[in-house]
């Protein structure tokens, strides 16, 4: 199996690094081609594999190709391979606000088109990645590509209208999350304790919250108010969040977020 990626930014680097650790391919099985001509051949270097003139070869060189470029350049991408790609291509999109009516369109014909939504967490073997297929894509076609998504993290199939939301539960909410963590730090650091400790628990904090919820299967309210004791330290902070009304700006962040994946 040829897996070839048009463009190849920080994700792209994640899913290649993930994809080879897994055994899943080959570094020399993977080509890529990026118009960022120095952080291609560094790519080529750190991670042993091909890198490409232009898109088309990636394009004839790949079984499956990941188009891993900015929304705003998939038109022109798209373009420039479509009379390249075959009935056997598998495409691989990683853009919001591209839907696959709007890929086949640009292809002017049906091409095997998976629709993902992976996140940065991919970087740490830890991404969450949403897919959607056209009909064009077979039940085996669809396990492998998961099969590729999953050794770097996780993949779930959803109904492809769920995707804007995928984009602000899952693509964006990393840096909320970031942000989340560097509040809680500079808090500690304002109680007296160093920097790079401040970081630690606070990360370490929210990476044990997320394994809670995820591996005790309880609801995020119950585990909350199992931290929370009467009178205790804990409520009072609750408070203060309820107060400042930290769940409504986390939801219209979020809503905010779906509106403007619906608008790309």
């Amino acid at each position: 199996m040829k897996v070839g990626f048009i463009g190849c930014g920080n994700m792209a680097k994640a899913m290649i690094s993930g994809i080879i650790k897994s055994g899943q391919c080959k570094a020399p099985d993977i080509i890529a081609f990026d118009v960022y001509t120095a952080g291609l051949q560094a790519a080529s270097k750190d991670l042993g594999i091909n890198a490409a003139q232009d898109n088309k070869e990636v394009a004839r060189s790949a079984d499956i190709i990941v188009l891993a470029v900015k929304p705003q350049f998939y038109e022109n991408v798209i373009t420039d391979i479509k009379d390249t790609v075959t009935e056997k291509s598998i495409i691989v999109t990683i853009a919001p606000g591209q839907t696959l009516k709007q890929l086949e369109q640009w292809f002017g014909k049906t091409v095997k088109t998976v629709r993902t939504m992976p996140n940065t967490p991919a970087m740490v073997s830890e991404g969450m990645t949403a897919v959607c297929c056209n009909k064009a894509v077979t039940e085996d076609e669809l396990k492998t590509v998961r099969s590729l998504l999953n050794s770097f993290g996780k993949s779930e199939v959803v109904a492809e209208y769920m995707m804007d939301a995928v984009v602000a539960v899952s693509g964006s909410s990393p840096a909320y999350v970031f942000m989340l963590i560097e509040a809680m730090a500079d808090a500690a650091v304002m109680g007296g304790m160093p920097r790079p400790a401040a970081y630690t628990f606070a990360a370490q904090a929210v990476l044990g919250s997320a394994k809670m919820v995820l591996e005790t299967g309880k609801h995020p309210g119950e585990l909350k108010d199992m931290v929370c004791s009467p009178a205790g330290t804990t409520i009072e902070a609750v408070r203060v969040l309820e107060n400042a009304g930290f769940r409504s700006a986390v939801i219209e962040a979020m809503d905010a977020c779906i509106e403007r994946s619906r608008n790309m």
